[in-house]
């Protein structure tokens, strides 16, 4: 069950972008204040360039031109994610299809 007091189970939520109407309005108010907890408490953004301070892989890159680098391609391929997952919602309301159905 995703809510057991309103007997929603998780094989009824649908796939795609119509999923999110569908959970409980407290199941994304728990998600959304875990998301807001971890970006406050657990890994404060002191600097807006990416750099946490936790590392790369458990060790820390000491080249500040490797640094640099890994931190860009890092900035560029989350920047890359948002525009797909942008585009596949924006072809889910075009088509009426999921991303699934349209593969």
């Amino acid at each position: 069950y995703i809510s057991p007091s309103a007997g929603l189970k998780f094989s009824d939520i649908p796939t795609g972008i119509d999923g999110l109407f569908s959970v409980p309005t407290a199941g994304i108010a728990q998600i959304l204040f875990f998301c807001a907890f971890v970006e406050l408490t657990w890994l404060p953004a002191s600097q807006y360039d990416g750099d946490y301070g936790i590392g790369y892989f458990g060790g820390d890159i000491f080249n500040p031109e490797e640094k640099a680098r890994k931190l860009n391609a890092e900035i560029n391929n989350g920047r890359a994610a948002m525009l797909g997952i942008i585009g596949n919602m924006v072809a889910e309301k075009v088509t009426g299809q999921t991303m699934y159905e349209q593969y």
